[in-house]
């Protein structure tokens, strides 16, 4: 069965999340999605919020930018909360936006090589181990976590170009990939990614999960132009064609068929994101209420 998902997204006010992660149990939403995006909402902080309002809904933050991080805060965080709310979360870090990455004095030479480091540690001390490391970036000392998880919860990393996605399969447990991903530019992120899990010779299948743009509603086409234009990109010339386009935009059944479409192309998870004008109260009920159900 497809998991299905919906993002939060952070240019809405953080007091509405509670109400938000509410709604969206009450629906019966399976996983509510929240940003950390220089400069808006804290991911942890915010998932914790979403979290303790509701017993059910599984809460995913897409994702941590490393750079901001050192890997032993993350993973003492992150373990509080499994510990917590033990299987609810769902963890993705990256390497940032290096422009974002710079205006904080965060940035470095190798994002990959951070990324490589930081992972590693990350999955190994939330897996209780206890630590001694010297990269280029990380580097630790005889660490190891007091409550580290019952039940190591898998680490996903952001991944977009070859090099990134080659990585992401080799050390983490799955990638997630930005709503500018199309249907055939996600097939060869799977593709990539299965290279790298290869190469690391470990034998379980990487997760994927893929953020979809996602605009119901009047003027539909129109906003959905906005809103990639807003995002930084370019909408495709032949954005009608599901192997080219970016985001979808008509009525319910327009939806479901862009979802089967990542699904076919290599997605387990699919995470419906609104633009910027949809309510997010309105969208979460849409995505449970008329998507979910025609989603095998």
């Amino acid at each position: 069965m497809t998991t299905l998902g919906a993002v939060f997204l952070p240019q809405n006010p953080p007091e509405r999340l509670r109400e938000v992660a509410r709604v969206a149990e009450e629906v019966g939403l399976e996983e509510l999605w929240l940003w950390e995006d220089c400069f808006f909402e804290g991911g942890v902080s915010a998932a914790a919020v979403a979290l303790a309002s509701t017993e059910r809904l599984r809460v995913g933050v897409g994702v941590l930018p490393v750079p901001l991080r050192n890997v032993a805060v993350t993973a003492m965080e992150i373990a509080t909360l499994e510990r917590i709310f033990p299987g609810r979360g769902i963890w993705c870090v990256g390497h940032g936006v290096q422009e974002w990455m710079g205006q904080v004095g965060a940035r470095v030479e190798s994002p990959v090589t951070l990324l490589r480091e930081y992972v590693d540690a990350l999955r190994r001390l939330l897996a209780g181990e206890r630590l001694t490391v010297e990269g280029r970036y990380v580097r630790l000392e005889n660490v190891a976590l007091d409550w580290p998880p019952a039940q190591p919860p898998v680490v996903v990393s952001a991944a977009t170009g070859p090099r990134t996605l080659r990585l992401v399969g080799e050390v983490a447990d799955g990638a997630i990939l930005t709503a500018s991903t199309s249907t055939a530019a996600l097939r060869r992120a799977v593709a990539l990614l299965q290279e790298g899990r290869a190469a690391s010779g470990r034998t379980e299948t990487p997760r994927v999960l893929a953020n979809l743009l996602t605009v119901p509603g009047p003027d539909a086409a129109a906003r959905l132009r906005t809103e990639i234009l807003r995002m930084g990109e370019q909408p495709s010339a032949d954005n009608a064609s599901p192997d080219n386009r970016i985001g979808i935009a008509g009525d319910t059944q327009a939806i479901v068929a862009a979802v089967a479409d990542f699904v076919e192309a290599g997605a387990d998870t699919v995470v419906l994101q609104p633009s910027a004008d949809q309510d997010p109260v309105e969208f979460v009920r849409f995505v449970a209420e008329q998507i979910r159900p025609l989603v095998p």
